[in-house]
């Protein structure tokens, strides 16, 4: 049956993509990426899997709300005229991935098989990492959400996303207002990769990191409240 399969190309390491979806990767013959720009992807050329991205979209759109909307349709639009389709996200499609939620709304309404598989996230290796068990309760925000920082309070929290220092300003502004400039965070980088970066900054650092980019999320422990 035509249509689309979802799956995630894990956080980093190539060694993190799961059984299943190496699997689907190499039977693949339509094989979208949603970004070249992936640690796992030269791993994925060096072993002869054949692909194209939508690298270009980022380009043309006029903002993340359009960029994701025109994928899903791209997408959308070739299962609906017959194309057995297999799309590939950073981490895991389950875990902060608007394209696979519009995709799911397209899918119901058009009648187009979707199957979205499970994949390994970033937050697991946070998890192990840091030391941190998420039944205690976490919350998780893209960067370029951290107006909604205040509606948080009472969990540990994760932004992820600061892939620019406009983003970590903001962001840093958003939490200074709950929390004193001098509070201690964790800057996560590169995280299962070779060059990872663990380390304890204070807020106010936040936008002054010498290595922000798409692969670059905080860690805010104890309870985000009124300071």
């Amino acid at each position: 049956m035509a249509g689309i399969k979802v799956v995630g190309l894990g956080p980093g390491r190539f060694g993190l993509i799961t059984l299943e979806t190496w699997e689907i990767l190499k039977e693949a013959e339509h094989l979208y990426l949603r970004t070249a720009v992936h640690p796992t992807v030269e791993e994925l050329r060096a072993r002869g899997i054949h692909f194209a991205s939508f690298d270009h979209f980022y380009e043309e759109a006029e903002d993340f709300a359009s960029l994701y909307q025109q994928i899903a349709e791209e997408l959308a639009v070739r299962a609906g005229s017959g194309e057995d389709v297999v799309y590939a996200v950073p981490g895991s499609p389950l875990v902060a991935e608007r394209t696979v939620v519009l995709l799911r709304e397209m899918a119901k309404e058009r009648g187009i098989f979707l199957e979205v598989l499970p994949g390994m996230s970033f937050m697991e290796v946070l998890y192990a990492r840091l030391g941190v068990d998420p039944i205690e309760g976490i919350a998780i925000l893209d960067a370029s959400d951290a107006d909604r920082i205040g509606r948080c309070a009472g969990f540990p929290l994760v932004l992820t996303q600061l892939y620019h220092q406009h983003i970590a300003s903001e962001a840093k502004l958003a939490l200074s207002e709950v929390l004193p400039d001098d509070y201690s965070v964790v800057y996560v980088h590169d995280l299962a990769l070779p060059d990872e970066s663990v380390r304890e900054i204070s807020l106010y650092e936040l936008d002054r990191q010498p290595d922000l980019d798409h692969l670059s999320s905080l860690f805010v422990p104890g309870v985000v409240s009124e300071k």
